[in-house]
């Protein structure tokens, strides 16, 4: 009985690891096949993926996402989830890819994820109102008012540069408070600041400065997939080059986000 049990264990050992290899090859063939590839999204984060008023999915990641299949000849299914479980959807198998402004940035995910040729870039911008005469460069902040969530980078770069902090909940309190003169400035992402000037035309904001220091969002896949990312990646760069990034960056953020 041991040893029927022990062959029947090692069965499905092999059924397993049979399948497992299927699924990591399974993204390679359907790119091959010009088949259906599945694309996890939150749905609900303007402006990389909502809904908009006629209550299509849209969004700078999922054009982007929209035009690497075209590229590729594929067809793409976005499955909507909620971002906590968004990566372990991907590892589980529920969809093929993540299009959701994922910089994977932390050695835990490196370590099980990849990710594609960066789409966009964004990094710590510091904006204040145009009229702003005392900020010429980053050091100038000191001793300026910075409207900033306490437990926010962006916070801890305010206190970095010697900034007095005026604690707020987000960007649209931080922006409030600016302009009714309880701060001077506010350091944010920088596609969060574009997005906002770009829907609020008006805006007495300006950007006085942005940070070298930029990280790339892309197509995140599971462990396994070199070839296929291989694919997607080339896809991504042929889309920068022929200019198609660049009319979306514009068309989402007012400019071109796809550089660094």
């Amino acid at each position: 009985m041991l040893k029927k049990l022990s062959v029947i264990a090692l069965t499905s050992l092999a059924l397993a690891t049979s399948a497992t290899s299927f699924a990591k090859d399974s993204l390679l063939d359907r790119i091959n096949n010009k088949g259906v590839v599945t694309v996890g999204t939150e749905g609900t984060y303007a402006p990389f993926t909502y809904h908009d008023e006629s209550g299509k999915l849209t969004g700078y990641d999922v054009e982007v996402t929209r035009a690497v299949a075209e590229k590729l000849g594929i067809k793409v299914e976005f499955k909507e989830t909620n971002w906590d479980s968004m990566l372990a959807g991907l590892k589980a198998g529920r969809f093929d890819l993540v299009a959701n402004q994922v910089a994977l940035t932390t050695p835990e995910r490196q370590a099980i994820f990849d990710k594609s040729e960066s789409y966009n870039w964004s990094g710590a911008v510091l904006v204040a109102p145009k009229d702003e005469t005392r900020i010429h460069k980053v050091e100038d902040v000191k001793g300026l008012r910075a409207a900033q969530s306490l437990t926010s980078n962006y916070g801890e770069l305010a206190q970095k540069y010697g900034a007095k902090l005026v604690p707020v909940d987000g960007l649209a309190q931080s922006i409030k408070v600016i302009e009714t003169k309880r701060a001077d400035f506010t350091f944010n992402d920088s596609l969060a600041i574009l997005d906002y000037i770009k829907k609020n035309p008006k805006s007495d904001l300006k950007i006085f400065w942005e940070s070298d220091d930029k990280v790339g969002a892309g197509l995140v896949v599971d462990k396994g997939n070199d070839e296929a990312l291989s694919k997607i990646s080339n896809a991504i760069i042929e889309l920068r080059n022929e200019g198609k990034l660049k009319a979306l960056g514009e068309q989402f953020f007012g400019r071109d986000v796809s550089v660094k």
